[in-house]
């Protein structure tokens, strides 16, 4: 947490340095409580749509997550694959799915204040193991930003 703050205090601007010195996160209960980056990244998504087997976001690429050049990190578009391609797969009450693999083709760039339209779909499940595929697209150009498949593992149920 301390490596984070002195991150963000090394680069915020005069200005935010009174923020950034405010910034207060207690430790998080894994799998229970949002982490830092976790909200760091997520802050902002949208949900519009929500069927068995697929999910629908729209999210505004925030200043905080960009480059000097103002392109959205690749860091952050593998965090939205990530979190994108478990949610779709989770089921309420039960531990998170535990990622294997993640594979992104990144294809083009997102810049500050774009608008991004996230779909995240259920390729397939075989017993614990789930296929997830999440594809990111710039809403006002159709152009296709990222495109990522995530595979996942359920913890099998405990027979006690």
């Amino acid at each position: 947490m301390e490596k984070a703050k002195e991150f963000l205090e090394k680069f915020a601007t005069i200005e935010g340095l009174d923020l950034v010195s405010r910034l207060n996160f207690p430790p998080h209960k894994p799998h229970i409580d949002s982490s830092f980056y976790e909200y760091f990244v997520l802050r902002g998504i949208r949900v519009d749509r929500v069927q068995p087997g697929s999910i629908a976001c729209s999210f505004k690429v925030p200043h905080r997550l960009t480059n000097k050049d103002g392109n959205l990190v690749p860091g952050a578009i593998a965090t939205l694959v990530d979190e994108l391609g478990a949610a779709v797969i989770h089921v309420e009450g039960q531990p998170m799915d535990v990622s294997i693999d993640m594979s992104i083709n990144y294809l083009s760039n997102a810049k500050m204040g774009d608008e991004l339209e996230i779909t995240s779909r259920v390729l397939g499940r075989k017993g614990n193991y789930s296929g997830t595929n999440v594809l990111i697209r710039n809403k006002a150009n159709g152009e296709v930003v990222a495109e990522g498949r995530h595979s996942l593992f359920s913890k099998p149920a405990s027979k006690m």
